[in-house]
């Protein structure tokens, strides 16, 4: 199983990015994919670290949005290429981040997700992840 994120880069402030999750070796309408994100200085907390900023269900599309990126990011699932996009616009300097992709079978989605979001803890498989940085 595994994960693989693109998309990252340098983008001026108000500028936007797509962020690819491009899986394998799980069936993709089983589980959700939640993008999370880290501040770069903060690497020694690994992964566990990071914050939720969205997250979509392949089972019902059902999704959520962190407060801080309503309105901005954009979260969608092809199921033919069994790949999450996250689009970002109107990007910010605080949006600078590594961003992470995970998953997590739907049947351990704790309720409350669409509106709390999801932990860290909870996921299943991560991947690498791929930089944004957005320049003031």
């Amino acid at each position: 199983r595994c994960s693989l994120e693109s998309g990252g880069g340098l983008v001026q402030a108000g500028g936007s990015l797509r962020l690819s999750c491009a899986t394998s070796g799980f069936i993709f309408d089983d589980y959700a994919i939640a993008w999370f994100r880290q501040d770069p200085g903060r690497n020694r907390e690994g992964v566990m670290g990071s914050q939720g900023v969205s997250a979509i269900s392949n089972y019902d599309g059902a999704k959520y949005y962190a407060d801080s990126v309503k309105g901005r990011f954009t979260i969608s699932s092809d199921k033919a290429k069994n790949t999450v996009y996250l689009q970002l616009n109107n990007l910010k300097p605080e949006d600078t981040a590594v961003y992470y992709c995970a998953n997590i079978w739907t049947g351990g989605l704790n309720p409350s997700w669409l509106t709390a979001g999801l932990e860290p803890g909870a996921m299943s498989w991560w991947g690498k992840g791929t930089l944004v940085t957005v320049s003031s």
